[in-house]
């Protein structure tokens, strides 16, 4: 009796038949899913959103503790803790922000601070920039083995420069001034800078550039015209990573630093260990410190995500 392949004498599917390989085909389509996706079908994304909202809130809850604290009185701070202001609205007042005000101290800790983490956002992005379309797109002697070095440089950590940087802007006369803090800044944010840079830009299509290239455009305005709008999102994304960073920053302020114009985060750090009690100063200053990044990134988001996108996209 002559049978089908796959099919068994008495007409059903056999193992090997198409029968099995739709169900292999269903059960590789169902294993190969992700887990997030599987749950957010069956359940219609009712409980992938709660599971959302619940970590937005969890992580949104010690800025929000911080925010009502900085509009709290230093007794009712001391007394209760921040979630009672929703009890007693009658404990919020402004005056915290009146001292902060007052307080030349922080005040002008702010503004070195700014005077910091500009220049050192401005010359990262404009110097990263340029290296970044001379590593992807010219030619010159050495090109990829000066790029490994750039990537050898991702992986040395702050601390062990800490030293013989100090060492060499002691002798010339960078210690303790804003500008070492600024080169301190922009030389270990370089390597990141360039690195990003050149593998997006690396990624733009050959015939813009040569299309440009036989329209008589130079490498000067090949880059700004062509280049630099293309590669906006990542441009964007490397400034929002550097003005946080720098911003934020502790460590490197508090060794090169001015110590009579620190910036926000080490004068906070001093008025904590002489005034431990001067909280209604502490609060509004750190919520203020924290306000200011967050203003950026929401400023820059869109371009943020775009750049993200498009190198997840090549």
């Amino acid at each position: 009796m002559t049978t089908v392949e796959g099919v068994a004498p008495d007409g059903r599917p056999g193992a090997g038949g198409a029968g099995g390989a739709g169900r292999g085909g269903r059960r590789a389509g169902r294993g190969g899913r992700p887990l997030v996706a599987r749950l957010a079908a069956r359940t219609g994304g009712g409980v992938l959103r709660i599971v959302l909202v619940l970590v937005a809130l969890f992580w949104l809850m010690p800025s929000v503790g911080l925010l009502l604290s900085s509009l709290r009185g230093p007794r009712d701070i001391a007394g209760s803790g921040w979630w009672q202001v929703f009890a007693q609205p009658a404990q919020i007042t402004w005056d915290n922000y009146s001292r902060l005000l007052a307080n030349d101290k922080v005040m002008g800790s702010l503004l070195t601070t700014a005077e910091i983490t500009v220049p050192a956002t401005v010359l990262v992005v404009v110097i990263g920039s340029l290296a970044g379309y001379a590593f992807a797109w010219l030619d010159f002697p050495g090109r990829d083995g000066w790029f490994l070095v750039v990537v050898g440089l991702l992986v040395v950590p702050v601390q062990v420069a800490l030293i013989p940087v100090a060492k060499l802007f002691g002798a010339v006369g960078l210690f303790e001034t804003t500008a070492g803090v600024v080169l301190f800044h922009t030389a270990f944010g370089l390597p990141f800078a360039v690195f990003l840079l050149r593998n997006f830009f690396a990624e733009i299509p050959r015939e813009l550039l040569e299309a440009a290239r036989l329209d008589g455009a130079g490498e000067l305005r090949l880059f700004t015209r062509v280049v630099m709008p293309l590669g906006g999102g990542a441009i964007a994304s490397l400034g929002i990573f550097q003005f946080l960073w720098v911003w934020n920053d502790m460590l490197v302020a508090l060794i090169f630093a001015d110590s009579g114009h620190p910036p926000i985060t080490v004068a906070l750090q001093q008025e904590v260990r002489q005034f431990g009690n001067n909280i209604d100063v502490l609060a509004p200053g750190a919520f203020v410190s924290m306000v200011v990044p967050l203003i950026v990134f929401f400023a820059f988001q869109r371009q943020f995500v775009s750049g993200v996108m498009a190198g997840a996209v090549k």
